[in-house]
C-alpha cells in the first residue's frame, strides 16, 4: 500500500464531496484538504496485489502469519512466518528487484522450518522481529516458544517459557515498540508484559532469557485484543465484555477505562499515529472513535522515585536517561541518581570542608593575635566571592588531571598533612616558654604552613612506596579489581575511625589520670610524655585496625564494589576538593563570627579554673556558641546542595547510583542545567526537570527547617548559662 499526493485547483475538484469535521472533505476514495494560494491537496492511498506467496509447503490451512516489510523502493524486502493447523511453522524471507523501466518486481524466496514443532500445537500467534532474526510462537496454553533464527538456514529453539500460570489461556499477544517488550493479555484478564533480558546463567543460544517484568492492572474480562502506539510504549487492550483500556508499559498506568465501550467482546483496536485517537471494532463489526490526550503518560510516582524494569536491563533499577537516538527509545526519569548525586556531592564536600573551617575559626578566635585575626579573616571573607565557575574550571582542567597523575600521593597527603600539623604541636610544646611567647602570631603561623609544606612533601615523595605497600603497586588497577587483596586498603579505611576510638577511651579512666598527672610535670618533660601518649594512641588504634581488617578480609568483605571502585579522572573526589574550598571561607566565616561572640568572661572563668586554653575553647566556648557554629555548618549544607558549575564541569555528568567515591555522578542542580536547553517547552523532560526543581527546593527547605529548630534549641541552652 502506498499514499499518493497530488495538488488540485479549486476547478479540478469532484463534485459532490462530503465535507468533515476538521474541514477536510472526501468522497469516500481520497481526502482533499485546503492548502495556500487556493488549491487543494489530493491524498489517497494505492493498493497494489503482489503476486501471492506459499506460506504453508504441505497446502494445510494457515493459522497465523506476521510479516515485516523492509528495505528501499527498489529493493524491497520481506520476511513472514507462517504456523498451520498442524503446528508446522515456516520462517520465510522474499527479496525482490524492481525494474526501473518497467516497474516490474521479481522475486526470490527462501524458506525453513523452524524446529520442535510438535504436531497438534494449538497456535494463537506468531510474531516476528523487525530483522526477522527472532520468532515467537504463542500456544492458547500458555506455552510460549522463542526461536533464535540469527542463522537463517538453521534457526534453533532458544526458551520455552510458559506465560500463562494454571488454567488461564493466551488471549492475546504482541510486541511493544522496539520489539524488545511482549505484552500478554490473558483469558483470566490478566495483562503482563514480558522483557527479553541478557543473563550469564540464561542457558539459550543467546543469552537471553523472557522474564516476568511488569504484571499490570488486569481487565475486568478476557483481555482479547491487544494494538501497540507506533510512537511510544503506549498500547491498548480490549475484553471480552466490551471494555477498552488505555495503558502505558513503563509507567504501568491505566492511562484511560472505556467501560463498556462496546456491546460486544473486542475483535480489534488501534491507536492513532500520535496517540491522540483510539479505534476499536466488535465482533459484531460495530466500530468506536475516541479523541483522547495523553501528555505525559511515562510518569508517575513509581517511575520518578522507585525501581522500574526497563528494557535491556537485567533488574530493576534507578535510571535517569531522558533521550536516546531511536524512536524506539524507552524514556527513563528517576530523580532518584540524581538526588543521590545531590547527597553525595554534598557529603564529601562538607567532609573536606568543615573540619577545616571549625578548627580554623576556632583556632583565628581562641589561639591567634588579634592582629593575625584581622588578617586571616578579610582573607578568608575574599575567598567566598571567588566564581564557581573558576573552581570548577580549575577542577576539570587542573586538579582531576594532576590528581590522577598522582592519586596515590594525594591519599597519602590525607594522612601526612594532619600528621605534620600534629607533629609541630608537639614539637612547639618543647620550645622554651619565653620563646614560645615570642614566636605567637605569624611566625607561629608561617610554622605551622611550613608544616604542612613539609608533609606535602613527605606525600609526594613516599607516594609510590605507599602504593606498593597498600595497592599492590599501582592504585587504579587494585582499583579495577585487577592487582592486590583487599586487606591494606581495610587497614587505612579502618584507621581513623580507630583513632576516634582510642582517643575516646584515652580520655577516660587511666587516660585521664595520666593527664592530671602530666600538669604536675615541667614544660619539656610534660611535652616528651604527651607525644609518647600521642604515639602510642597510634599504635594502639594501627592495632584495633589491622586486627579488624585480618577478620574482615577473612569474612570475605572487599571496599570494592561499594565505597571504592574504578577510578574515573572527574569524579566525587575532585569535587569534594573542588566544594571544599567553596564553602569553606562561608563555614568559617559565620563560625569564627559567633565564637568571638562568646561572652569573654567565661573564657576568664575557665581559665581560672585551672582549665587549659584548648580545654576552654572545646568545653565552654564552641559549646555556648553552638547555634551560631551549626547555622555555619547548615549554610555551608546549602551552599554545595545548590552548587551547579562545579558539579557539571568536575563531576563526570554520569546519572549513576553509585557510591564510590572514584567515580562521577550527576546532581539535580548540574541536570537542570544540561537538560533545559534542550528540553522541548510543555513536554514530558520539561516538566519533569521543574519537579527536579520543586525536589531540590523541598531538600533545601527540609534541611533548613530541621537546622533552624536544632540552632533555636542550642540558643536556649546557651541562654541558660
Amino acid at each position: 500500500m502506498e499514499v499518493e499526493s497530488a495538488v488540485l485547483p479549486a476547478g479540478a475538484l469532484p463534485a459532490a464531496l462530503e465535507e468533515l469535521p476538521s474541514g477536510e472533505r472526501t468522497d469516500g476514495r481520497a481526502l482533499y484538504a485546503a492548502i495556500p494560494g487556493g488549491d487543494w491537496r489530493r491524498v489517497a492511498p494505492r493498493l497494489e496485489l503482489q503476486d501471492p506467496e506459499p506460506l504453508s509447503p504441505t497446502g494445510r490451512p494457515v493459522v497465523a502469519v506476521d510479516v515485516r516489510v523492509g528495505g528501499p523502493a527498489e529493493r524491497p524486502t520481506r520476511a513472514f512466518v507462517a504456523a498451520d493447523d498442524a503446528g508446522a511453522v515456516l520462517l520465510a524471507r522474499s527479496y525482490a528487484r524492481r525494474n526501473l523501466r518497467t516497474g516490474e518486481l521479481t522475486s526470490t524466496l527462501t524458506r525453513t522450518a523452524l524446529p520442535s514443532a510438535a504436531p497438534g500445537r494449538d497456535v494463537v500467534r506468531v510474531l516476528l522481529t523487525e530483522l526477522a532474526d527472532e520468532v515467537l510462537l504463542a500456544e492458547r496454553g500458555g506455552a510460549l516458544s522463542r526461536y533464535d533464527a540469527r542463522d537463517f538456514a538453521r534457526p534453533v529453539l532458544a526458551e520455552v517459557r510458559d506465560v500463562a500460570p494454571g488454567p488461564a489461556e493466551i488471549a492475546s499477544i504482541g510486541f511493544l515498540l522496539g520489539e524488545q517488550a511482549v505484552v500478554v493479555g490473558l483469558s483470566d484478564g490478566a495483562v503482563d508484559v514480558w522483557l527479553r533480558v541478557e543473563r550469564h546463567d540464561a542457558g539459550t543460544t543467546d543469552g537471553r532469557a523472557l522474564v516476568l517484568a511488569r504484571p499490570l492492572e488486569p481487565q475486568p474480562a478476557a483481555a482479547v485484543a491487544f494494538a501497540p502506539s507506533a510512537r511510544s510504549k503506549t498500547f491498548l487492550t480490549g475484553d471480552a465484555a466490551g471494555n477498552v483500556w488505555l495503558r502505558h508499559a513503563t509507567s504501568g498506568q491505566v492511562l484511560l477505562r472505556l467501560p463498556g465501550a462496546l456491546a460486544a467482546p473486542v475483535e480489534a483496536a488501534a491507536l492513532a499515529p500520535r496517540d491522540d485517537g483510539v479505534v476499536a471494532v466488535d465482533a459484531a463489526r460495530r466500530a468506536a472513535h475516541w479523541r483522547v490526550r495523553i501528555p505525559h503518560p511515562e510518569t508517575s510516582l513509581g517511575t520518578l522515585f522507585g525501581r522500574v524494569w526497563y528494557e535491556g536491563y537485567p533488574e530493576r533499577t534507578y535510571t535517569w536517561q531522558s533521550s536516546a537516538g531511536t524512536d524506539a527509545f524507552e524514556p527513563k526519569l528517576s530523580l532518584v541518581p540524581l538526588v543521590f548525586g545531590t547527597l553525595k556531592a554534598t557529603f564529601y564536600s562538607l567532609l573536606f570542608a568543615v573540619p577545616l573551617a571549625l578548627l580554623g575559626a576556632i583556632y583565628t578566635s581562641e589561639f591567634v593575635h588579634p592582629r593575625v585575626r584581622n588578617a586571616v579573616k578579610p582573607t578568608m571573607e575574599t575567598m567566598a566571592s571567588l566564581p564557581s565557575v573558576v573552581l570548577g574550571f580549575l577542577a576539570a582542567l587542573v586538579i582531576a588531571p594532576a590528581v590522577e597523575a598522582r592519586l596515590a600521593s594525594v591519599l597519602l597527603a590525607l594522612a601526612t598533612l594532619p600528621l605534620a600539623l600534629f607533629a609541630t604541636a608537639y614539637l612547639w610544646q618543647l620550645l622554651p616558654a619565653s620563646l614560645a611567647r615570642r614566636l605567637e602570631g605569624l611566625p607561629k603561623l608561617a610554622f605551622a604552613f611550613v608544616s604542612l609544606g613539609l608533609g606535602a612533601l613527605a606525600a609526594s615523595a613516599g607516594g609510590p612506596l605507599f602504593a606498593r605497600l597498600f595497592f599492590a603497586g599501582d592504585v587504579r588497577l587494585w582499583l579495577s579489581g585487577a592487582a592486590g587483596g583487599p586487606g591494606p586498603v581495610l587497614f587505612l579505611l579502618l584507621l581513623p575511625p580507630a583513632l576516634l576510638a582510642v582517643g575516646w577511651a584515652a580520655g577516660r579512666g587511666v587516660g585521664a589520670r595520666i593527664t592530671a598527672r602530666l600538669r604536675g610535670l615541667g614544660r619539656g618533660r610534660a611535652a616528651l610524655a604527651d607525644a609518647a601518649l600521642w604515639l602510642g594512641r597510634l599504635a594502639a588504634a594501627a592495632l584495633l585496625a589491622a586486627g579488624a581488617a585480618v577478620l574482615l578480609e577473612a569474612a570475605g568483605v572487599d571496599p570494592r564494589g561499594g565505597l571504592l571502585g574504578t577510578y574515573v579522572q572527574r569524579n566525587t573526589l575532585v569535587v569534594g576538593f573542588a566544594m571544599g574550598f567553596a564553602v569553606i571561607p562561608i563555614v568559617y566565616t559565620i563560625a569564627e563570627d559567633a565564637l568571638s561572640a562568646v561572652p569573654r568572661h567565661l573564657r576568664a572563668a575557665s581559665l581560672a579554673c585551672g582549665a587549659t586554653p584548648w580545654q576552654t575553647a572545646i568545653s565552654v566556648v564552641v559549646p555556648t556558641a553552638m547555634s551560631g557554629v551549626f547555622a555555619a555548618v547548615m549554610v555551608g549544607m546549602g551552599r554545595a546542595v545548590g552548587e551547579t558549575m562545579i558539579v557539571v564541569m568536575a563531576a563526570g555528568n554520569t546519572p549513576v547510583l553509585d557510591p564510590n567515591v572514584f567515580n562521577g555522578f550527576r546532581a539535580l542542580s548540574a541536570n537542570i542545567a544540561v537538560e533545559l536547553p534542550e528540553a522541548v517547552k510543555d513536554g514530558t523532560l520539561y516538566r519533569v526537570l521543574f519537579l527536579a526543581a520543586l525536589t531540590l527546593f523541598a531538600m533545601t527547605f527540609a534541611v533548613n527547617t530541621v537546622a533552624e529548630l536544632v540552632r533555636l534549641r542550642f540558643r536556649r541552652r546557651a541562654a541558660e548559662l
